[in-house]
This record gives structure tokens, sequence and C-alpha cells, in this order.
């Protein structure tokens, strides 16, 4: 099976070639699935896509697909790109950030590949060992996951990590619409609106700082928990 790595990525210049590397470490060691990287360039204005080119020209043996987006979308936008492009039967989504381990796809594949789960979140609350930048980001992170929770009968400790594993047939039931942060609430409130069950498992986690680059707001918080509540009461025949 192929599992497509969906990379969006907007001025990460500092971090999106060893970012780049660890996937493919990744991709290389695994024996379960064929890997191919998706970055989808969302118009950095940094040398991003210097960066990923001169890590493709440098790695052969890797197999990446490379975007870039005529203005910038924002990150839900350039997600949304990187599905069309990929053509893996599972796909993740990875931030072009140092905050998540590649090698903890190897914790979350078994669940898809046994055939019983078609979607698994890694919960970075779920491995204690993890610290977290903020304070303020803790808490709002806690607030949307037990928002949706409430609205739509789940049991997740993390709604919005970045680990977002699925199945191509998940994605093709669902039409998404986000633009920027909202890929989060929106993807999840699809998710339990068609029925299908989220398997959460620890992931390791190394939180940035706003000074390091780390570009989510809390007003972006706020727009999760209207993002779930608006798809809540939408038609099912409209998701």
């Amino acid at each position: 099976m192929l599992l497509s790595v969906l990379i969006p990525a907007y001025n990460e210049e500092a971090t999106i070639s060893f970012l780049l590397q660890k996937v493919a470490e990744f991709a290389r060691e695994c024996k379960t699935v064929t890997t191919e990287l998706v970055v989808v360039n969302d118009c950095s204005t940094d040398s991003t896509e210097e960066k990923v080119k001169q890590f493709q020209a440098g790695n052969k043996d890797v197999r990446l697909v490379y975007v870039k987006q005529s203005k910038n979308g924002g990150k839900g936008l350039a997600i949304r790109r990187a599905i069309e492009e990929a053509s893996g039967d599972i796909m993740v989504v990875q931030d072009a950030d140092l905050e998540y381990d590649p090698q903890d796809f190897n914790v979350m594949l078994p669940y898809i590949l046994s055939g019983e789960y078609k979607v698994v979140y890694g919960s970075r609350f779920l491995n204690h060992k993890n610290k977290h930048s903020y304070k303020t980001f803790y808490l709002g992170g806690r607030l949307v996951s037990i928002t949706a929770n409430i609205l739509f009968g789940v049991h997740l400790t993390d709604e919005p990590t970045c680990y977002k594993m699925f199945t191509r047939e998940v994605i093709e039931r669902m039409t998404l619409q986000c633009t920027g942060f909202e890929f989060c609430p929106e993807l999840t409130a699809k998710v339990a609106r068609l029925g299908y069950e989220i398997q959460e498992v620890p992931i390791h986690y190394y939180p940035r700082s706003i000074d390091e680059g780390k570009k989510i707001k809390w007003t972006d918080g706020l727009e999760a928990i209207w993002t779930l509540l608006r798809y809540r009461f939408t038609n099912q025949s409209k998701l």
C-alpha cells in the first residue's frame, strides 16, 4: 500500500530540509508501506522552495511530489491541494516544522493496516512525557477536544493534533472547504458525522515557540470551536 505524507509548507526554510530527511528516513526504513512525500509550498517568500528542490536533487530514491501555490491561501487550502496531488491509499498530515516525529507513523499505521480503523489520530496528551510551549495552547487544545466530544459523541484527548491519518475512502466521502487552520475541526466533524471511529495513539511532541515560527494563534481556537458547531448542524448531504 502507498502512504502519502501531506506536507503544507509556508516560510519554513529553517526546518524543511531536516523535516524532509526525517520523513525520508521513515520511508526508507518502513517495511509495511511504500511512502511518497507531497509538499505543497503555500507561496513562501523565503528559501523554502530552494530547500525542497535541493532535497529532491540529493534524494532521488525518495518519491516526492512538489507543488507551489500561485498565491498564499492558508494551511487548509494547501492540505486540500496535497490531497488532490496524492496517490496514496492512506494519507497523513505532516507539518513542515519539527514539532512531530515521523517515526510515530509506525505507531499509527498498524491500526489502519489491520482494516479495523479508517482514521487514526496521534495524541500529544496520551504521552505524558510531552511538554507544551504555552499553557494557553494546552488549555485551548483541551477545550477544542472537549467541544468535539460533546458535539459528536467522540472520545478524543487531542482533536487539534497535526497527526491525522486516514484512508482514501474516508477523504473521498467528503468535500473539504477549509482554507486555514480549520482543517482539523472540519475533518473531525465530518469523520464523526460519517460514522467512522477515530482511534488515538500516543505520539512524541517537540513544541516550538512563536519566536521559532509557530503560526497558530488563540483566535484559531475560537475558529475551531465555531467550525465544530457549524458542521454539527450541517445537513448530512452537504458534507
